[in-house]
């Protein structure tokens, strides 16, 4: 799954901002994907401590670039910047206050252009990667919502099995009209990972076996994307196995165009979102990549506070990639 993206990168030359660059798994990571000519990475924080903890966990990162947010010859004009960004909303002290932070001022060094994509999070809360990215990135136009997917892969005599699962860690309990969003983002995600998208909208009920508000929303969602000229199938709402399964979807749902046959799918809040992956990704056996965040202006990624340094790299691979 990896070996396109990879050759693809190094052809090209892709900064990626570490918002952590005194973590060993983050010292890791760019260690090897500058060794392997990869990504040309940028770690954030004090060179000194940056170089201490590297040559603690023996990875050498001398001709790795290092920025301080302290220290930055470019941080009038960062400043400057920000204040316009934020419109009234943040004043220069402020400004100056939030740029002490990795996360804003690596948020800000991709606003200017000044690196392509940022991975963030090994110690901090998701809410701290999306919060200056929302302020600062924005949303791509036609988009209203940040949302996020992971992408589950297992190696199959024939390859790879993977599917994209979405939304398991921005939004609580997101509306119809947000839930049709995630939908179209996360088949979008998926197509990025050369799945075909089959979307299915999950929920404890099957086309009308169930009732109950949840099931009304997961309903609605579906016939906004039937209203749309979507290029891919779309159809809810279908419980897990009538979704996944061709058995039981010959039972359940046998006129549909997606039941049995799904490969992205769509849970209903983020409690059966994160369980659901997790579910998968423990006893299926699954690598979970992600959280993938979609919606973004710019490639701006969550890590896993449990995250190990394979990881890391993996999603270092992905956030590049997907620019």
């Amino acid at each position: 799954m990896f070996e396109p993206m990879i050759t693809a990168l190094k052809k090209q030359t892709r900064r990626i901002v570490f918002t952590e660059g005194t973590d060993p798994r983050i010292l890791e990571t760019a260690h090897r994907l500058h060794s392997e000519g990869i990504l040309v990475p940028v770690l954030l924080g004090n060179s000194n401590e940056i170089q201490a903890a590297a040559a603690a966990c023996n990875w050498p990162v001398d001709e790795i670039e290092k920025i301080d947010p302290l220290d930055y010859e470019g941080l009038d004009e960062m400043v400057s910047k920000m204040i316009e960004l934020r419109k009234g909303k943040m004043d220069e002290a402020a400004c100056l206050e939030a740029l002490k932070k990795p996360n804003y001022f690596g948020t800000m060094l991709v606003k200017m252009g000044k690196a392509d994509c940022l991975l963030g999070g090994a110690t901090y809360s998701t809410a701290d990667t999306v919060r200056p990215a929302l302020q600062l990135i924005k949303t791509r136009p036609g988009s209203k919502i940040v949302s996020s997917c992971f992408i589950l892969s297992r190696k199959t005599e024939d390859g790879n099995e993977m599917y994209a699962m979405g939304d398991c860690a921005i939004n609580l309990d997101p509306s119809d009209e947000e839930l049709a969003e995630i939908a179209c983002e996360t088949a979008r995600t998926a197509r990025r990972f050369t799945i075909d998208p089959k979307v299915a909208l999950l929920s404890y009920s099957t086309l009308g076996s169930g009732k109950g508000e949840s099931v009304d929303k997961v309903r609605k969602a579906a016939e906004r994307l039937k209203a749309m000229n979507l290029d891919f199938p779309a159809d809810g709402e279908l419980q897990f196995d009538a979704a996944f399964s061709p058995v039981v979807a010959k039972t359940k749902a046998p006129e549909s165009s997606v039941a049995g046959n799904a490969n992205v799918f769509i849970f209903p809040d983020i409690n059966a979102g994160n369980i659901g992956y997790k579910i998968a990704q423990r006893l299926g056996g699954f690598e979970a990549f992600g959280p993938i965040l979609q919606g973004l202006n710019a490639p701006i990624n969550d890590l896993s506070r449990g995250c190990n340094a394979d990881e890391v790299y993996k999603m270092s691979i992905i956030t590049a990639a997907l620019i």
